[in-house]
């Protein structure tokens, strides 16, 4: 399906890998080591957009990239005015759960196509709205004990247990877990990364 090699993602998380190739996209893996928490943007769909790019354009400096399309994201979770990225540690994933319990929250995911010899290409957006049941403390610690939280923004998986929390999901389920499929397939699609789908 995909066009010469392989499309490069910018991307160590296991859940975007998998997502494309449930897909039958084959890439390459390389992570990039740009830090997002250096932005200082207030507005959160700047803020995905911003981290997405900061990905991109580090994966675009490889010399080795040849003509390559390059895809990177990147995910947040928006509740009230907070926005929430990866825990730092368990008690920090545990007060990430408590403020979602009971509560909507927005999942932002920002994908960013490029490629070698041709620079950023193209970065879109894709919201999705989650709701969770109310959960005790005693539940919520659980969870995290499980293991689950501490590689994902908002310290859940909706994939995994935590979605005995989740009461509705408005918009693409598999941006919640970490890339939206069928925004993903029309950006590779628009850009001719791909040649056809499925």
């Amino acid at each position: 399906m995909t066009k010469g090699a392989a499309i490069v993602l910018a991307s160590a998380s296991p859940r975007r890998r998998e997502i494309l190739a449930t897909l039958g996209i084959e890439v390459q893996v390389r992570p990039t080591h740009a830090d997002e928490g250096s932005l200082d943007i207030s507005d959160d769909v700047a803020f995905v957009r911003a981290a997405a790019l900061l990905k991109l354009r580090s994966a675009l400096g490889d010399e080795e990239l040849g003509t390559r399309f390059v895809l990177s994201a990147d995910t947040i979770v928006c509740v009230a005015e907070e926005r929430l990225g990866k825990p730092r540690d368990e008690a920090d994933a545990l007060r990430m759960l408590q403020r979602l319990s009971g509560r909507k929250h927005v999942v932002r995911t920002a994908i960013a196509l490029g490629r070698g010899g041709s620079g950023e290409l193209d970065c879109r957006v894709v919201e999705t709205r989650v709701w969770f049941g109310p959960a005790t403390e005693d539940d919520l610690r659980r969870y995290v004990a499980r293991g689950e939280s501490l590689d994902k923004a908002g310290a859940y998986g909706i994939q995994g247990a935590a979605s005995g929390f989740v009461t509705r999901v408005d918009g693409s389920y598999s941006n919640v877990v970490g890339l939206p499929a069928a925004e993903v397939v029309n950006l590779l699609r628009d850009h001719g990364a791909i040649e056809q789908w499925p």
